[in-house]
């Protein structure tokens, strides 16, 4: 368990701050975006849950621990990931559930004909705002991976959340989302 009685350390007020390893990256560096744009989306996630229905939101809240796992992932730098006692990292099992939940939302979809807009409903744009970030913190983390090694899992783990945020927009509009008119405004 996390036990934090001091908030400010004054450690990163060198414009640097620390990882899981102890070691110290500049708050500018890849691994920090990273882990900043996780934390961005985690807290999006958050604000389209007060919106979304129970079971939703239950789901959202479930998802927000798994970032959590995702963050400290990412702040523990390395090419081992297992996890172990001492390392948390994302596991296969987390992008399985994902899946299933894309899959069980998606079953009673209408099938897309359409681009759809960002909207519908307050909790639908709220998902959605969630969804770009998700596919921004996406970004980020494989721009890392350009670099330095990241758990591929997740990789898949963030490239599933921007898909299940998708169909759980969706889903919140119950399939009657705006659709993108091409050249409407003309």
């Amino acid at each position: 368990m996390v036990k934090l009685n001091k908030i400010y350390t004054r450690t990163g007020d060198d414009g640097t701050t620390g990882l899981v390893d102890g070691s110290r990256r500049a708050k500018h560096d890849a691994r920090m975006q990273a882990i900043g744009d996780v934390d961005e989306v985690n807290s999006l996630i958050g604000l389209a849950a007060l919106a979304c229905a129970e079971g939703s939101a239950r789901d959202l809240q479930r998802i927000q621990n798994d970032l959590f796992d995702l963050g400290a992932d990412l702040a523990t730098p390395g090419d081992d990931f297992a996890p172990s006692e001492m390392v948390l990292r994302v596991v296969a099992s987390q992008v399985d559930w994902l899946e299933r939940a894309i899959d069980a939302l998606n079953e009673n979809l209408p099938p897309l004909r359409s681009f759809i807009l960002p909207g519908g409903s307050e909790a639908a744009a709220r998902v959605h705002v969630a969804r770009a970030t998700a596919r921004r913190a996406e970004r980020s983390a494989v721009e890392l991976a350009a670099a330095e090694p990241v758990n591929p899992q997740a990789l898949a783990y963030l490239n599933r959340l921007s898909d299940y945020l998708f169909v759980l927009a969706r889903a919140t509009n119950a399939g009657n989302d705006p659709l993108w008119v091409p050249g409407a405004s003309r």
